[in-house]
């Protein structure tokens, strides 16, 4: 990426400040970032060494629970929200990989994702990228890309990995995925990851790190994060670190807590299923 870039491009990106899909791509070892971004990764190092390592699990275990929507829970629409920037595999390879004919919708703030996005999709039918942002849901749901390409009469995975931990109380996190679940049908599922608080050295590194460079990033106690799945019944194993998170796999032998990394303790993941 050449970081010679004009302040402003026309794209409307700006390349001294770090946003959160470029870091996250940087932090993953992707090329589509900037200098600030390679940096912002930097910082989040001196909070907690192994912040790569940290990234790759959340990215792992967004794979996962893609696979368990599609092969195991039979969905074949995908509105995913906050999807960053092209990695080596995104959520639509590993849905149709499984099934070639899901539909997904990548929703994310960033025009840099749009623009590769779209690039990266040109010749895929049945997935489309949309500029729109988390803190407006009903703008989520009025876009005719998204209503155009999933049928809202039918069973949608909404999809929220890495991204609820930005959202401030003040924004009211659990009211934004009510709105988006609510026109959802029965049957549809939320899968989201988010960062726990249960007095952890690490997961406090990470918040820092991230309201240092990006300014969002909190923790919440993990009885709160509970309240972001609406009351919905949630399939096995609940919400769970993502090291020892196999929504396919229930009862797979997992490591005990007390032998986890530091880098380990500081993400969840969870689905839910509406009733």
């Amino acid at each position: 990426m050449d970081d010679a870039a004009p302040h402003w491009s026309p794209s409307g990106i700006d390349p001294t400040i770090p946003s959160t899909a470029r870091v996250y791509d940087a932090a993953l070892g992707g090329k589509n970032n900037f200098k600030a971004d390679r940096e912002a990764v930097d910082v989040f190092a001196r909070r907690i060494p192994q912040v790569r390592e940290a990234t790759r699990l959340n990215r792992d275990a967004l794979i996962r629970g893609v696979q368990y929507l599609v092969r195991s829970a039979g969905i074949d629409q995908i509105l995913d929200i906050g999807c960053g920037l092209p990695t080596e595999q995104n959520t639509h390879e590993a849905a149709q990989e499984i099934n070639p004919d899901t539909r997904v919708v990548y929703v994310d703030n960033d025009p840099m994702v749009l623009s590769h996005g779209r690039a990266l999709l040109a010749d895929n039918r049945t997935t489309t990228v949309v500029t729109a942002d988390l803190r407006d849901p009903h703008g989520i749901l009025a876009n005719p890309e998204v209503r155009g390409h999933l049928d809202f009469d039918r069973p949608i995975a909404l999809v929220i990995v890495g991204m609820i931990m930005q959202i401030h109380e003040n924004e009211k996190p659990d009211e934004i995925i009510g709105t988006l679940m609510e026109p959802l049908a029965s049957g549809s599922h939320l899968f989201l990851t988010a960062w726990p608080d249960t007095g952890d050295p690490a997961q406090r590194g990470l918040s820092q790190g991230c309201l240092e460079t990006l300014g969002n990033g909190w923790i919440r106690p993990i009885e709160r994060l509970e309240k972001h799945f609406q009351g919905m019944p949630l399939v096995p194993p609940g919400l769970e670190y993502v090291s020892r998170w196999y929504p396919e796999e229930p009862d797979r032998k997992v490591p005990a807590f007390e032998d986890f990394e530091p880098y380990e303790r500081t993400q969840m993941a969870g689905i839910a299923v509406k009733p």
